[in-house]
């Protein structure tokens, strides 16, 4: 397998783009793309095919779980993680069920994160 691809999406522009440069600086990940805007991401994972989506479920526009659960069906299915700040057992096991494969908390150390995600890559 080549480099692990890896998308993000989370509301908060400052945590995306926070992310995105950890990842990059940090790893052999290739971070290409991101967004808070549930359509853009759903566009963006068709088109660019990601590896590996990061996603917060917990939004404002409660679509979260929705995200997933798309975008877990698409044709080209990446593996999707939740990132977030937040931890709750009913979520946690919402997610799973919606197609998570992972759950992170955001505080993550960024070595394990990398690893963790280079390993859903190659899954």
């Amino acid at each position: 397998m080549g480099t692990p691809r890896v998308y993000i999406v989370d509301e908060h522009v400052e945590v995306r783009l926070a992310l995105a440069e950890r990842l990059a600086r940090e790893s052999n990940l290739q971070v290409i793309g991101h967004s808070g805007d549930a359509s853009e991401a759903m566009d963006a994972s068709l088109t660019e095919q990601p590896d590996v989506v990061l996603i917060e479920v917990k939004r404002s526009d409660g679509l979260g779980l929705e995200i997933l659960r798309q975008l877990a069906s698409l044709p080209h299915q990446p593996r999707v993680a939740v990132l977030t700040s937040y931890p709750s057992t009913w979520e946690q096991e919402a997610a799973h069920r919606a197609g998570a494969i992972a759950y992170f908390l955001k505080d993550i150390d960024s070595e394990e994160l990398i690893r963790s995600i280079s390993s859903l890559a190659e899954a």
